[in-house]
């Protein structure tokens, strides 16, 4: 597997970037931000290479893409449960998050994209 590869398994895909930093989009959307906590947190336990949690500051990207109105979420919910699912995943604890985007745009599908990567 070469590192922009994507592994996929149900709603899921994920890869490393060659710059290191970790994509993951999901696909549909629903309002009930726990959803993408749990769904997010399994996809790591079973179906992605193991990866060791970093030191040090981190910036995350989360967007989320919608067709037709926009869903009534909150956005800050949105980022706490995605934050919470790639805890001990891709940091140790989410108050290494240093700078974080959140940001919602009509899109061709809906879905949520979120990127995270060390910052320098």
């Amino acid at each position: 597997m070469s590192l922009s590869d994507w592994t996929s398994a149900g709603k899921v895909r994920a890869r490393i970037t060659d710059e290191g930093a970790l994509e993951v989009r999901c696909t549909g959307l629903t309002t009930q931000t726990k959803y993408y906590k749990t769904l997010l947190k399994e996809f790591f336990r079973k179906d992605f290479p193991p990866l060791r949690p970093g030191y040090g500051d981190y910036s995350v990207h989360i967007m989320m893409e919608y067709t037709g109105d926009a869903p009534w979420m909150d956005l800050d919910n949105l980022a706490k449960a995605l934050l919470d699912s790639l805890t001990g995943n891709v940091f140790e604890d989410d108050h290494q998050v240093a700078r974080l985007l959140v940001e919602r745009r009509v899109g061709e599908r809906e879905g949520i994209w979120l990127k995270a990567e060390a910052m320098d």
